[in-house]
């Protein structure tokens, strides 16, 4: 389960304390934006951990399903199929279009993996159906848990988005601002050189 612990010094507690968008309305401008960037990378990274446990999740329940009907196809064999069928299928969650990129993926692939430590899900074939359906309760009791993250996250970066957009329609910020700063920074010397 992913826990929030008050004064914690992860992204994510920082993002979920009470007083993260607290005032935010007398913040400048760049330090909102650097809020919301913050909080936009919590929930890229809380998306990428519940594709990780979906996808654990429709393999164990290919693996069920195969028995239950007594098909011959294992499910390795299955395997893009089954991946696949939720990227084709109607949306859940969100829609939002995220350009980050995860910045944990290595841990939080590290995480699913140590959810269930004695099930190798890469022969399912071999699994009893009792450590199937204790992965499959793992890992929903975790997706559940990373959902409900994400969609706290999520009002948080809407908060921020809401107030940078206020700024705008005020015009407290101008996008000829934000243009000449985006400028000054890809003109400037990189530190290296």
């Amino acid at each position: 389960m992913i826990e929030v612990r008050p004064g914690g010094r992860r992204r994510i507690d920082r993002v979920l304390a009470p007083d993260y968008t607290q005032g935010v309305e007398q913040r400048p401008l760049a330090e909102v934006r650097a809020l919301r960037d913050e909080a936009a990378q919590e929930e890229t990274d809380l998306s990428y951990l519940r594709r990780l446990l979906h996808a654990r999740i429709d393999i164990v329940r290919a693996e069920q399903q195969r028995r239950v009907e007594g098909g011959a196809t294992s499910v390795v064999e299955q395997l893009v199929g089954i991946l696949s069928a939720n990227a084709v299928g109607p949306a859940t969650g969100s829609g939002r279009y995220q350009t980050l990129e995860p910045s944990r993926a290595e841990a939080h692939r590290r995480h699913v993996e140590a959810l269930v430590s004695d099930v190798d899900l890469s022969d399912v074939t071999s699994l009893s159906d009792g450590k199937l359906a204790d992965a499959l309760r793992a890992y929903t009791a975790e997706e559940e848990s990373v959902s409900q993250r994400r969609r706290e996250v999520q009002v948080v970066v809407d908060r921020l988005n809401a107030e940078i957009a206020r700024r705008y329609r005020e015009g407290q910020a101008s996008v000829d601002d934000l243009l000449a700063a985006e400028r000054t920074r890809s003109d400037a010397p990189d530190e290296g050189s």
